[in-house]
């Protein structure tokens, strides 16, 4: 018979923060702009946002300074002009790394250098110098002794990607694979490095609203959506999108390869033809993208990843060039204000909700929290992660959680079936439902889906509130 007890409040606080540790919540710092606080400034408010993760496009000297000693682990970019000569030149790798990477490391931690980025959509045809230019850094890396605590990688765009829908069928374009993708994930898998990626579910969104829900975009309550080609119920276009990139290293049998979603992020504005940017959206996201982060649960295709994920941006930048979303994905104004506010930790998280408020002169107006608007709804387990993963989120809802669990007790009215799926969904419900369906109670690490029909197992019916 399943498990049902009451866990202690220091085994809860392990395993939270257990969950802190394997995923986390960096930022992109960006700086095409000529309105952004200092360097300093920056690393200020990284650190009183609890953000223990930032990503550079470059090595700019004052910023790697400015975050010496700060305990921020720091991702830097070689830039796509500079791959052909490090690609060519062994003495020019290894001069770069010496002056932006050993200078500064240890005192700044950096933890990844990024060459390159997106460079298969590079006008400039950088992709042959790729791989060459990956393993001079590594091996300046080895020279210098810095291999072991520096990762190397790339940054790839979903376009690098010939399928993506359903899930299941994601496969690299054709003509990528034997010339960079095999010996790139041959490097990885040697170096014992990751994958990095940058998935923007608005992209996707935007191109076909009429087809894609903006609640499974924005990681709100939905029925899901079924993957005929594995079976699996995906609640968000986010897991969906990395799904399709673990299946396509799966079908090139790299599946020991792991993720780390370098860019993601949702803009705050946008031209009238731009669907769905809005300050409420980007909110929703982001901040449903974080409590998704940091209350861990993997991808149904990969339900015990841990994954790093890196929001873009930090700042609106004023001086990038495109559409008018381009200068309105960040987190922040120039002056520090921000643009709406969502939590960055797992202490940040117990006090936030889905709360799709409006936000006005970068103010949020806030003390609303959103509810189910679709009538009577139930949360339900969702087997596909596992029985592990079922009996942690009983555990918890029976337990810290303060759920109602004695209908489940053995000769109780719902203990029948004895069953860790069905006890699961009692559970899950009753704290549901006792948080008032609050958006983002029923989730337990990705665990449970919320459904519009009332759940039955045998005899027990499901209450619909308190």
């Amino acid at each position: 018979m399943p498990r049902v007890f009451f866990i202690s409040c220091f085994l809860l606080f392990i395993c939270i923060f257990s969950f802190a540790d394997a995923s986390s919540i960096g930022v992109n710092y960006g700086r095409i702009a000529d309105n952004l606080p200092s360097a300093v400034k920056v690393v200020q408010l990284l650190k009183s946002q609890g953000l223990q993760r930032v990503k550079v496009f470059d090595a700019d000297p004052a910023v790697l300074r400015a975050l010496s000693g700060s305990g921020i682990k720091v991702t830097v970019d070689l830039p796509n002009e500079l791959l052909y000569s490090v690609a060519k030149r062994n003495s020019f790798a290894f001069s770069w790394v010496q002056r932006n990477v050993a200078v500064y490391h240890p005192s700044t931690q950096i933890e990844a250098i990024a060459v390159g980025n997106e460079v298969f959509v590079d006008p400039h045809n950088t992709t042959k110098f790729l791989i060459p230019a990956m393993r001079n850094i590594h091996q300046s890396l080895q020279k210098l002794h810095l291999h072991s605590t520096i990762k190397v990688s790339s940054p790839i765009a979903l376009s690098a990607l010939q399928n993506s829908y359903p899930s299941s069928a994601g496969s690299f374009r054709p003509e990528l694979i034997e010339p960079v993708f095999k010996p790139l994930l041959d490097f990885l898998r040697e170096t014992g490095s990751y994958l990095m990626v940058n998935a923007y579910p608005f992209f996707a969104y935007e191109s076909n609203s009429d087809v894609i829900s903006l609640d499974y975009a924005l990681f709100r309550e939905n029925p899901g959506v079924v993957d005929a080609g594995n079976g699996l119920r995906y609640f968000s276009l986010f897991d969906a999108q990395i799904d399709a990139v673990f299946a396509a290293m799966s079908a090139l049998k790299y599946d020991d390869i792991s993720l780390v979603i370098t860019e993601t992020g949702w803009p705050s504005k946008g031209d009238g033809n731009e669907i769905g940017a809005t300050v409420q959206n980007a909110a929703a996201y982001n901040g449903n993208l974080v409590r998704r982060i940091l209350t861990g649960g993997g991808t149904p295709l990969r339900p015990h990843a841990d994954l790093t994920v890196y929001l873009f941006a930090l700042f609106n930048e004023d001086d990038k060039n495109g559409p008018t979303s381009e200068r309105n994905y960040g987190l922040f104004y120039p002056n520090e204000k921000k643009v709406y506010d969502i939590p960055f930790t797992v202490e940040g998280l117990k006090h936030y909700r889905d709360s799709q408020s409006p936000v006005s002169d970068g103010q949020p107006v806030s003390g609303r929290v959103s509810k189910s608007t679709t009538g009577s709804t139930w949360c339900v387990a969702n087997p596909e992660v596992g029985l592990q993963k079922l009996q942690e989120g009983l555990d918890y809802a029976c337990g810290e959680g303060g759920a109602d669990c004695r209908p489940i007790q053995p000769g109780a009215t719902c203990y029948d079936p004895n069953s860790v799926e069905a006890h699961a969904s009692f559970a899950f419900n009753s704290y549901y439902q006792k948080k008032g369906r609050e958006m983002g109670s029923c989730y337990f690490g990705g665990a449970a889906y919320v459904v519009t029909q009332a759940p039955k197992y045998g005899r027990c019916e499901f209450p619909t509130g308190y």
